[in-house]
């Protein structure tokens, strides 16, 4: 962005006085909506210069979602707390053991209610920082004619770029609980009272297509920014709204739209409730056009980028697997990365011990102990695209052989699985180094060592306990030691996201499994995995639509893992089942000539006495029990599939309904 890194996570000055010059506290939220500045003079200041206006809309630019809890801090989203916690730990594919995380302790145990307070929801209602981001895009909009030299363009932009603010925070919070109060002005402050009901789904989505469109259509958004086709030159704007951003979150917006959760026969949770007779949790039936107006969202992105240019999947330099890693890994994690269509960042670097970005460092204390189970290592298929099997594989006695053959010291060092496994979990007998340097992507360094008994994992498997509890660690956004001292983008938006969007629209609103599969496909390619219906052909994929949308669903958490996707994409299809399903992951015993179990590492271990690095082991899955989730034992009610609203909002008159069940 122009100032770089200072422009994020750091209010100026200027944003401050607006933020925090409120008085009283009065109906809606907290009190950030309810009270004008203290003066107009707060006004005059912020919007008496261009620069100070600028720097408010960068502080508003601070206040977006961050998907990486890094600091807890009051003026920042909850969710940037890691004692909040991230969705993907609700899923069937990770499992939190750090127990100061609000999510493990009130979601787990299945006792949240809609008395809660800061930290305490998934999303919380008045903690996000949407309302605020909502207010101060409204009062740039109401007062940026009042900013004297402004650049006509430049303000054209601004315009534009907040409309995109308002979009994607109301986004954020339209996929936790449902159809929201629509702000159409700052407010005065000197209301007696307010009247703001939630809207319906359907106004909640027309509300904010209405924004993007308005940013679109205005022609004051660059397609890109960057050096390439049709794209502005600086670069240092990079991590700002664009053209291809808006156009893309449009893609989103419609496809949660059009999902079960919100478009199906049904409310999801019967019918009865209040919120879904009067249709603020779903459509009040199912409307396919929702559907097509998502697969027109996506091929209106798609002419763009024909026409355009700029974007494009990070491809890897050569056919290695660690070729594919490297490609896989740049196309999120780095700044430059044209793969990239939408990203938040923070001001600090992660430094080693750092305090204030706990995403790295409390990874390797094990706060941030989002471990993966063994129902999501195994959706991650062999490395031709083949779809791996426990059962065949045990049968065939090359379980030893389910993460890679050979080492490093040998020179034989075989990745057997999707390059993205390696990339999204730590597994036994990976080399912990992966040059950033080199584009090949060559491997180095010790190998992870997650026996019973190992240099890494200890005997945390063996209790269930911090890092590597279920036999695994989260690889995703944290890397290794290649990761510490850098700065750290979350990706909002990308390329293949869109790409995989584009087919599930293609799929459910004209039964084209056919130009769904091209689309799954250049996303599999990119990591050298053959073509999905020729790997899976007793599953008849060009023609059972329900096949592929259960393929679809996996390969997008493949290439999407702890990016949020797969807790959305577990709610929008209503998928009770896999909340339900108890969890496994997986101890490894390491095996000795004889056959016998060792509980010993190799690594400031045997390794000294000349031991060959080991390569043979049992494997047992167990089923997760510290802590077992309530779902587990007690069903998913359907009102776990959105929030509820704080009960001391609900309370404050200004037109809430609860959400069903709460």
């Amino acid at each position: 962005m122009k100032l770089g890194y200072k422009l994020l996570f750091g209010a100026c000055v200027a944003a401050n006085l607006v933020a925090t010059s409120c008085v009283d506290d009065m109906k809606f939220g907290n009190s950030f909506l309810e009270k004008a500045p203290g003066g107009s003079a707060t006004i005059d200041t912020v919007f008496g210069s261009v620069i100070y206006t600028q720097q408010f809309l960068n502080s508003i630019y601070g206040r977006q979602y961050y998907g990486l809890p890094y600091k807890n801090d009051a003026s920042l989203p909850a969710s940037s707390s890691p004692y909040c916690g991230k969705v993907e730990a609700l899923t069937d594919c990770w499992q939190l053991h750090w127990r100061d995380a609000q999510l493990y302790t009130q979601y787990y145990s299945g006792i949240h209610t809609a008395n809660y307070g800061t930290n305490q929801d998934k999303f919380c209602y008045n903690d996000e920082k949407v309302w605020e981001v909502v207010r101060w895009c409204w009062l740039l909009l109401e007062n940026i004619d009042r900013v004297p030299n402004l650049d006509e363009n430049e303000k054209a932009r601004m315009i534009a770029e907040a409309k995109c603010l308002m979009a994607v925070r109301y986004f954020d919070m339209f996929r936790h609980y449902g159809g929201l109060p629509l702000l159409t002005a700052s407010f005065e402050g000197n209301e007696s009272s307010y009247e703001c009901p939630r809207a319906t789904v359907e106004e909640t989505v027309n509300f904010m297509i209405k924004l993007l469109d308005e940013a679109i259509n205005s022609g004051a958004l660059p397609w890109a920014y960057g050096v390439g086709d049709d794209a502005d030159g600086s670069s240092t704007y990079v991590g700002r709204w664009t053209m291809a951003g808006a156009m893309a979150l449009k893609c989103k917006i419609w496809q949660f739209a059009a999902s079960p959760l919100f478009n199906d026969n049904q409310g999801y949770a019967g019918g009865a409730s209040e919120a879904e007779q009067q249709h603020l949790v779903w459509y009040g039936g199912y409307r396919q056009e929702l559907w097509d107006n998502c697969l027109k969202a996506c091929e209106d992105f798609m002419r763009e980028l024909q026409a355009r240019g700029f974007y494009e999947l990070n491809q890897s330099v050569n056919t290695t697997p660690a070729g594919y890693r490297y490609a896989y890994r740049m196309g999120y994690l780095y700044q430059g990365s044209k793969e990239v269509l939408h990203s938040v960042r923070v001001q600090m670097g992660d430094a080693f011990n750092s305090s204030t970005y706990f995403w790295h460092n409390w990874s390797d204390l094990g706060r941030n102990s989002y471990t993966p189970t063994q129902e999501y290592v195994e959706m991650f298929p062999w490395a031709d695209g083949k779809p791996f099997n426990w059962e065949e594989t045990e049968a065939a006695g090359k379980l030893d052989e389910m993460f890679m053959k050979g080492t490093l010291a040998d020179k034989n060092l075989e990745l057997t699985r999707d390059p993205r496994l390696y990339e999204t979990v730590i597994v036994n007998g990976l080399p912990k180094m992966l040059d950033w340097s080199n584009t090949a992507g060559l491997m180095s360094g010790q190998p992870y060592e997650l026996w019973v008994g190992g240099y890494d994992a200890g005997n945390n498997s063996k209790f269930e306990t911090m890092r590597f509890a279920t036999g695994y660690d989260n690889m995703k956004y944290y890397i290794g030691t290649e990761y510490q001292r850098k700065y750290c983008q979350w990706v909002t938006l990308r390329l293949s996201d869109i790409y995989l969007t584009y087919a599930e629209a293609l799929l459910q609103a004209k039964g084209d499994n056919q130009g769904a599969l091209l689309w799954i496909n250049k996303v599999r390619e990119r990591v050298g995995l053959g073509k999905l219906e020729d790997c899976n052909p007793e599953k008849n994929l060009t023609s059972n639509k329900d096949n592929l949308l259960e393929e679809l669903l996996r390969e997008r958490v493949c290439e999407l893992g702890m990016e949020d996707a797969r807790f959305f994409d577990l709610i929008r299809y209503k998928r009770a089942d896999r909340f339900e399903k108890e969890l496994h992951g997986l101890l490894i015993y390491r095996l000795n000539d004889k056959g016998e179990r060792v509980e010993e590492k190799w690594f400031e271990g045997d390794q000294n006495k000349g031991a060959a690095q080991p390569v043979h082991f049992d494997y047992e899955k167990f089923t997760l029990y510290n802590v077992r989730r309530y779902w587990w034992d007690y069903g998913f009610e359907p009102k776990w599939y959105l929030s509820p609203f704080p009960q001391t909002e609900i309370n404050k008159g200004y037109g809430l309904i609860q959400n069903p069940g709460w």
